[in-house]
């Protein structure tokens, strides 16, 4: 019997971190399945994602990484991959991305356990309950700061360590966003950094674009500004209206917020200053 486990790790980049983590593996009869690694030479960091199948369970294998982690100053976590990230969806009433993950997660597309799913609406209870996934409507009408701290307690009840805003149609307060930082995924149905805020097809149709697109990215203070994980675009022509580019832009907004999603439960992402590292090979 083998244990599948996932060793994710950042450094200082310097010569031999590979050749000091590999022989400590070897040596405890783990067998490396599959490995990624980025240096970056702007902000002088090595960043490295390994899956391993181990003869032990993952106590017993950090403590024999624990002391090489220390010389080398790694920031490191071990998973393991046979249990599910935790994950609580946010919408509102637009649900095409909400069904791509559910479904997703159905086929084992997707390596999540969906907590629950919250809403400032109704609309899309009977699609959630169907599924039968706990639904958790959270309306606006006590103010955004008592809805907020029933979001959070939420967060906390269900152990989400994932927060997915599937177009949940709300501007975090700072605070909110700085409790989830690092855990919080949203999709902007938009190719960021341009036609930021509300309707930005319609901004993207009135400049005359050729390209739409859809961003996924961390939630921060900084409104739509947060580190980009994954984007996509579509071609489109003057012959498009701003509705048309609405509707096919829900289906790039679906894909790349699943995509974003599995990379993060899979432990492929690494926040590196104001941009991401996504180890995967795609």
């Amino acid at each position: 019997m083998t244990t599948q486990l996932v060793l994710r790790f950042r450094a200082p980049d310097r010569p031999g971190i590979m050749g000091i983590i590999a022989p400590l593996l070897a040596n405890h009869g783990c067998d490396v399945r599959g490995a990624e690694v980025y240096g970056d030479e702007g902000t002088g960091g090595f960043f490295c994602r390994m899956v391993l199948s181990c003869p032990t369970g993952r106590d017993e294998l950090a403590a024999v990484i624990e002391p090489a982690a220390r010389q080398l100053s790694l920031e490191w976590e071990l998973r393991d991959l046979g249990t599910k990230m935790k994950v609580l969806i946010a919408v509102s009433k637009f649900g095409h991305c909400l069904v791509d993950l559910i479904h997703k997660r159905e086929i084992g597309q997707l390596p999540i356990d969906i907590v629950g799913v919250v809403s400032n609406h109704e609309a899309m209870r009977k699609t959630v309950d169907w599924h039968g996934l706990p639904y958790h409507h959270l309306p606006m009408d006590q103010g955004k700061p008592a809805q907020e701290a029933a979001f959070l307690s939420l967060i906390e009840k269900t152990g989400a360590e994932l927060t997915v805003l599937a177009r949940y149609m709300q501007i975090l307060s700072d605070e909110f966003s700085a409790q989830l930082s690092g855990r919080c995924i949203n999709i902007h149905h938009s190719f960021l950094p341009s036609f930021k805020g509300a309707k930005p097809y319609h901004q993207a149709h009135a400049r005359g674009v050729k390209l739409i697109g859809a961003t996924a990215h961390f939630v921060t203070p900084d409104l739509d500004e947060g580190p980009i994980i994954e984007q996509d675009v579509r071609r489109v022509t003057h012959a498009v209206t701003a509705d048309e580019m609405v509707a096919i832009g829900r289906e790039i907004e679906a894909s790349v917020l699943s995509r974003a999603v599995r990379w993060q439960a899979e432990h492929r992402i690494f926040q590196n200053g104001n941009k991401t590292v996504v180890l995967s090979s795609i």
